[in-house]
């Protein structure tokens, strides 16, 4: 694991787990892994920083592109170069566990970037928030 980069700025954080691993196309289990990823963007905000999941920007554009559904010839035209221009934007990488190709190339790019890759929430850098968003 790397240093975060010294800055007052929040991190941009690239949520990488598994998505359609593990699944073999059944809707309900990749809308299980998509939940799993989307669990962690509420504890990376409340730590002060901004998550992402590859999959929240990837999907308009394979759907503006034709794609049918996950997996399919569509998908993987983009899916992964869209997670490679994400990732030359990010601040850091949260690994969540589970087997995922995407997610280990995720991982190595970012470390080829020098970002850091965190494997717990807890492992990101507290930053002090102003107006945290609760709702009342």
């Amino acid at each position: 694991m790397s240093a975060a980069p010294d800055t007052d700025l929040p991190l941009l954080v690239l949520i990488a787990g598994p998505y359609l691993s593990g699944t073999d196309g059944d809707p309900a289990r990749i809308a299980a892994n998509r939940a799993r990823l989307e669990a962690a963007a509420l504890p990376i905000y409340e730590r002060g920083h901004l998550p992402l999941v590859g999959e929240w920007l990837a999907l308009p554009i394979i759907h503006a592109a034709g794609g049918r559904e996950p997996g399919d010839a569509v998908f993987h035209a983009y899916q992964y170069p869209v997670a490679e221009r994400l990732l030359a934007r990010c601040d850091a990488v949260l690994r969540l566990p589970g087997a995922s190709r995407g997610a280990d190339m995720d991982v190595a790019k970012a470390r080829a970037r020098g970002l850091p890759v965190f494997h717990h929430v807890e492992e990101l850098p507290l930053r002090p928030v102003r107006n945290q968003g609760h709702a009342a």
